[in-house]
């Protein structure tokens, strides 16, 4: 056996372990702690390892977090097969890139529920799925904007269009290319505008959010690749710059 098939082998017991115990099964505490501890010392990895996995340290934390969180079986199965789906996913070589990684470590630290749940599913959607992985490549900016405008206490009414939030965030977080005289940020920050726009006209062609016609265009797994991975560098971009922005205001 090799070693990336011994390191599966580990995560999914770890799963199994888990689902046991949130459905009332047997208790594997001593093995819970062991595969945990080997899982959480590969860095490599770490930015998927699902959170209640790094938060609780034992089964009777873990099983205070899921029997409040829901209340019936299926749902927590379901659960926790979709929180270690990205990570397995990774381990077996199935689409999920060091820049998929980055993009999920940022949101999470970030702390964003909505936000990470709308970029989990664009990544599980981009081979199977290249319409909805479309769709969900907006949702997570707009997500993401709206998040940011939220921390930000800056308004931005009831339905505004993607570009719209996206200009609110980027004047918000000093992205907007009118903010700056340097030609070459106002070059690289109104590529970014584009993109975004980009991104809105390519969901209205070809993602699942309206009706086609028969002569309607399908998006193909590339489609959704390109979409997927232009909104996730600019999810990553725009929370990296708030971060940076509240690091430097707590040292004033």
């Amino acid at each position: 056996m090799s070693q990336s098939t011994s390191f599966l082998d580990e995560v999914e017991l770890l799963q199994n372990i888990l689902v046991s115990h949130a459905t009332n099964g047997p208790a594997y505490d001593g093995d819970y702690a062991a595969l945990r501890a080997s899982l959480l010392g590969r860095a490599d990895y770490a930015p998927l390892v699902p959170k209640f996995v790094r938060t609780c340290r034992d089964l009777s934390q873990f099983w205070q977090f899921i029997k409040h969180k829901f209340p019936s079986y299926a749902e927590r199965r379901s659960y926790i097969w979709d929180e270690f789906r990205p990570l397995l996913e990774r381990i077996e070589g199935s689409g999920v890139s060091p820049a998929d990684s980055a993009v999920t470590a940022a949101i999470e630290k970030f702390d964003g529920e909505y936000v990470l749940a709308a970029w989990h599913k664009a990544l599980e959607r981009k081979q199977t799925d290249p319409e909805g992985a479309i769709t969900m490549a907006r949702t997570l900016l707009e997500t993401v904007c709206k998040h940011i405008l939220d921390e930000r206490s800056v308004a931005y009414g009831e339905s505004p269009d993607l570009p719209e939030l996206y200009r609110f965030t980027s004047k918000a977080l000093n992205l907007a290319p009118s903010q700056h005289t340097e030609g070459v940020f106002k070059q690289i920050l109104g590529g970014c505008q584009s993109v975004v726009e980009g991104l809105g006209a390519l969901r209205n062609k070809l993602s699942d959010a309206h009706g086609t016609g028969k002569r309607a265009v399908k998006p193909v797994a590339r489609h959704a690749e390109l979409a997927v991975n232009l909104s996730g560098a600019l999810a990553l971009y725009l929370l990296a710059t708030l971060d940076a922005i509240g690091a430097a205001q707590s040292r004033r």
